[in-house]
């Protein structure tokens, strides 16, 4: 009897056990994701960060100087530290985005399939992959310098990664990014609608790949020369974005959370932080540049009473700048599905322009190239075809007799080009120094930041490599230039 009764608790124990295992599960929290869905889910973080107006997050709009604040003027000024920002980006792109990127490849190398029009679709889903990998790296680096890289995503076996040389980093990408290039078949299928950014349209994505070959060529070009060269003409000779149908976007939806993340910033928040600076809309102005309504709203300037003067006025940057008295962001900025830009078509033709006047094989010249870049802008803003006929025939903006170096045309109309993609504008300012930023009051053109210092956390949890990779750039400062920033 008392084996029998043993035998019974042992089975209800056993039992109970079991029970108790599926109480402790998370059903609304599974295990194991898919790895398309750790795509998508990279995807959304990456453009969220660059869509971002949250100065904890994502301040180039405002380093750009297509906007400044109106009561707290910290990040104008250039005060990265107090919201720790540096630390917000590092943990965004590391985590959010190349983590769930490295998750995302293995489950989906590790799935099976017999037919070759899937196992196709499944190498193009790698490749692809690999591009928005090698996108994210090199946006870090152009943000940072050296960075964490070779040793970053194995935190199992090493949680204090070192800094890789910067230069050496962009070697690798070129590497990693050609042989994803190589591996992509447009004849075959890839994530379908679970891409975000091209609907898994593979030929778009050779496109991206090469448009962003094509970028970090021309950022090594007063570097090395002879490289930027190669990779440039490569890029070219393989095929580019050819209307603004091919850029690459991230489109969002009309209802929370989905929502552009600016829509937040400027609508969802309530708040009244952002107006635009003299530093872009003074130019617009002499320009009678078309994209002004499309970028920004107008003012009363009127003095007189019952009198209605509209202008669109900018404050000064760095200032406190009463939010009523100047030109705030257009509702294009407010509308929750705004999309956010990754690769565009005029970026690319801007590009070319550069490379021509380089000396590099791009086809056609500076001057159409230039032409193809404002004109891409302005149609992609709503602006028509006659508005880019009267901007280029203005004598400030046409090639030939806009005032300034070959280089320091281009640079202005891309800079105003790239009015919602505040890193390119402040990037484009960083390689070409033009056009002229203007610092806050009561600093110098010198306190202009070329880079964001290292996070906080990488001091305290990362010393030694954190040590290591200051002194190697040269100083863990802002006005530290990067190793492609030779002028």
């Amino acid at each position: 009897m008392k084996k029998i009764l043993f035998i019974l608790l042992v089975f209800i124990a056993a039992s109970c056990t079991k029970d108790f295992e599926e109480m402790n599960e998370n059903v609304k929290s599974p295990e194991e994701v898919p790895g398309t869905t750790l795509f998508s889910n990279a995807q959304k973080g990456l453009a969220n960060q660059l869509a971002s107006m949250n100065v904890n997050t994502n301040i180039w709009k405002i380093w750009a100087q297509y906007v400044t604040e109106t009561t707290y003027t910290d990040e104008a000024n250039y005060d990265v530290i107090n919201r720790s920002i540096p630390d917000n980006a590092f943990l965004t792109f590391y985590r959010n985005v190349l983590r769930d990127l490295q998750e995302a490849s293995k489950l989906i190398a590790a799935e099976e399939y017999a037919a070759p029009e899937d196992i196709a679709a499944q190498k193009n889903r790698l490749a692809i992959i690999e591009i928005l990998n090698v996108y994210t790296f090199q946006r870090m680096v152009d943000i940072f310098g050296d960075i964490p890289y070779s040793e970053a995503l194995s935190i199992d076996e090493n949680i204090n990664p070192k800094y890789d040389d910067a230069a050496s980093i962009y070697t690798s990408l070129f590497t990693r990014l050609d042989a994803a290039i190589a591996k992509l078949d447009d004849t075959n299928g890839s994530f379908g609608s679970a891409d975000l950014y091209n609907g898994g349209d593979v030929a778009k994505w050779k496109m991206f790949a090469n448009a962003l070959k094509l970028k970090m060529g021309i950022h090594l070009a007063d570097y090395d020369n002879a490289l930027a060269k190669s990779k440039v003409e490569e890029a070219y000779n393989a095929g580019l974005l050819t209307s603004n149908d091919d850029n690459t976007s991230m489109v969002y939806l009309g209802a929370s959370p989905n929502t552009n993340p600016t829509y937040l910033d400027l609508v969802a928040s309530g708040r009244h932080d952002f107006i635009a600076t003299s530093t872009i809309i003074d130019p617009m102005n002499d320009l009678q540049d078309p994209r002004r309504p499309l970028y920004y709203t107008q003012v009363d300037t009127s003095t007189e009473a019952g009198v209605v003067k509209l202008a669109y006025v900018g404050g000064v940057y760095g200032a406190s700048n009463p939010y009523s008295a100047f030109s705030h962001l257009s509702s294009k900025l407010e509308d929750p599905t705004l999309e956010c830009l990754l690769m565009s078509y005029d970026e690319v033709e801007f590009y070319l322009a550069e490379a021509d006047k380089r000396g590099y094989s791009v086809g056609g010249d500076a001057e159409s190239h230039y032409n193809a870049g404002i004109e891409a802008s302005i149609l992609y803003w709503g602006g028509t075809a006659a508005d880019v006929a009267t901007y280029l025939a203005n004598p400030g903006v046409a090639y030939a007799t806009a005032p300034g170096t070959d280089f320091e045309k281009i640079a202005k109309q891309s800079w105003l080009a790239s009015f919602n993609r505040g890193f390119i504008g402040w990037t484009t300012w960083r390689r070409l120094d033009a056009p002229v930023l203007n610092p806050p009051p009561g600093m110098t053109q010198a306190d202009i930041p070329v880079r964001f210092t290292y996070p906080v956390n990488e001091q305290t949890l990362n010393g030694a490599n954190y040590k290591a990779a200051a002194a190697a750039v040269g100083g863990d400062l802002l006005s530290t230039k990067l190793f492609w920033d030779k002028n």
